[in-house]
């Protein structure tokens, strides 16, 4: 028998305290404390987000005022202003109530429901893959710890990104932090070939990607960790079916069936945590402290529920349907600002729904909260990140239109000669470096895609700090332009000569091309001319 791992009361969620001290603790104490912490400090961006769905959906379990809870459906479907002033009373008192913290973990939820290593009903795991995972043979066919540890590489060529691993000699990890990365697994693992799973006579061994893959998500964040958790319980205006009961997966009675159709989406719970991809079941080591292997494959191949997640930036594809935007480790936060603020109020973007109707008297202290993965659609993860705004939620366009549409376009103007720049160079390194190109003001240029040279990477990488800075210039009391694109272009024209460097310049044919590539630029400053 293993010792089990009970994440109602183990201390496996890193915080950092109000005042200032960091510590760990167990989903009870977390929401009994949640007025004393001021944020999550867990190290893995995507863990935290998938952990952010989780809290949320068991603080619309626990958040309430007298009897009526922010999960109430009667409340939710009825009247959202109803719903919306209930809100407010929970946000009024401050804290969650202990009895009901208590009163949700030991008495509304099954024993066991939250032990990782519970033998009948893990925690977000399925135990039938002991049995299900196997060879030809009925071996137990695993896909390895280092398959669990996002970062860590898998087969032989893959990448060292936070260790030196391999799955010849596995290290195992500690048991709260097999908890990060099952989290991490389940919203944003891979689609393609896993571990092979056999139900009926064949024994499939490819998936879909999780709900949240290559994906960032956004939420308000307040000054201490209760007032994020309820503002991040989703609206319940989402369109979902409204007549299924909703569940957590630990709230289940029975697991799903892998061969049936997925549950309804319903709210909060389903929404939040019912559109998982993949199985996963963790080994643990006698003592119940570390995870030795797991097993990481499909749970279902149906289809995935048409459901708009509440902290996903929408954005138009030329086909006229809406997605995610998608993560970019390269592109900073301050780049979407104007997608939160603006009140859907361009067609080709809709902002998180979390960003909707929030209380007015919070809107001075709350930041926005991003956590993302730069990942491709199948195996291949890059970066993960997490950053946050200053307080700027006070911008959003229902409460201060003008300054919202100022943001939008102080942004777009950053956006124009961004691109402007990313030309100018590449035309620069092409006139300095092939002596065919005529140098003559108005002589055309051919570029080469497959040959861009480096002078614009470079370029870019000097501009968007640059920019950045300015940006929030403008954002300043006083700092409001008619002309908002002037910083922009000579933060473009400083990082353009950087990127050549100052012994380049000495060329005469590298000079000649720089003024060519500042002339392109500085046009910008006169549409007419340009």
């Amino acid at each position: 028998m293993t010792e089990g791992f009970d994440l109602r009361d183990e201390p496996w969620i890193p915080v950092r305290l109000l005042t200032g001290g960091s510590a760990r603790m167990g989903l009870r104490e977390l929401f009994k404390r949640a007025h004393e912490i001021e944020d999550l400090e867990v190290p893995v961006p995507p863990a935290a987000a998938g952990l952010m769905r989780v809290l949320a959906a068991i603080t619309a379990r626990i958040a309430g005022h007298g009897d009526d809870r922010l999960d109430d459906p009667d409340i939710a479907e009825d009247d959202i202003g109803e719903w919306l002033r209930l809100r407010r009373r929970v946000l009024k008192a401050g804290r969650f109530r202990p009895e009901d913290v208590d009163a949700y973990f030991d008495k509304q939820v099954p024993a066991g429901r939250f032990d990782l290593f519970d033998e009948q009903r893990p925690f977000l795991q399925d135990p039938r893959l002991r049995a299900e995972c196997v060879d030809a043979k009925g071996v137990p066919n695993t896909s390895g710890v280092n398959k669990l540890v996002m970062g860590r590489p898998t087969g032989i060529n893959g990448a060292v990104l936070f260790g030196h691993f391999t799955d010849t000699a596995p290290v195992p990890v500690p048991a709260a932090e097999a908890a990060w990365h099952l989290v991490a697994q389940l919203y944003f693992g891979p689609s393609g070939q896993c571990t092979p799973r056999r139900i009926t006579g064949d024994r499939t061994g490819s998936g879909d990607a999780a709900p949240l893959r290559k994906s960032v998500s956004y939420f308000p964040w307040g000054p201490d960790l209760f007032t994020s958790l309820v503002l991040a319980v989703p609206s319940p205006k989402a369109e979902v079916d409204w007549d299924a009961d909703d569940a957590c997966p630990w709230e289940e009675e029975q697991l799903a069936d892998p061969l049936k159709p997925v549950a309804p989406m319903t709210w909060p719970g389903r929404l939040l945590t019912g559109r998982f991809r993949h199985a996963v079941l963790l080994v643990p080591s006698r003592d119940g402290r570390e995870v030795t292997d797991a097993y990481i494959t499909w749970s279902t191949h149906e289809p995935a529920p048409e459901v708009q997640d509440p902290y996903q930036i929408l954005d138009r594809r030329k086909d006229g349907e809406f997605q995610a935007r998608e993560a970019d480790a390269a592109r900073a936060l301050w780049r979407d600002l104007d997608s939160l603020l603006l009140k859907d109020s361009r067609q080709d973007t809709q902002r998180p729904p979390a960003l909707e109707g929030l209380p007015s008297s919070l809107l001075p202290v709350l930041r926005v909260r991003a956590y993302g993965f730069d990942q491709d659609g199948q195996q291949k993860d890059s970066v993960w990140f997490r950053s946050t705004t200053p307080r700027v939620l006070t911008w959003l366009e229902e409460n201060d239109a003008e300054m919202a549409h100022h943001i939008k376009r102080c942004h777009a103007a950053a956006e124009q000669v961004g691109e402007r720049l990313d030309f100018a160079a590449r035309v620069a390194w092409k006139a300095a470096t092939d002596s065919n190109v005529d140098l003559s003001p108005k002589a055309k240029i051919k570029l080469d895609a497959r040959k861009p040279g480096p002078w614009a990477s470079a370029a870019l990488n000097r501009f968007w700090p640059g920019a950045e800075a300015e940006f929030w210039k403008l954002t300043e009391p006083g700092g409001r332009s008619e002309q908002p694109i002037k910083p922009f272009v000579h933060a473009a024209l400083a990082a353009l000569d950087e990127a050549i460097g100052q012994a380049n310049r000495a060329d005469i044919r590298v000079a000649r091309a720089r003024h060519r590539a500042r002339s392109m630029i500085l046009a910008l400053l006169n549409p007419k001319s340009g």
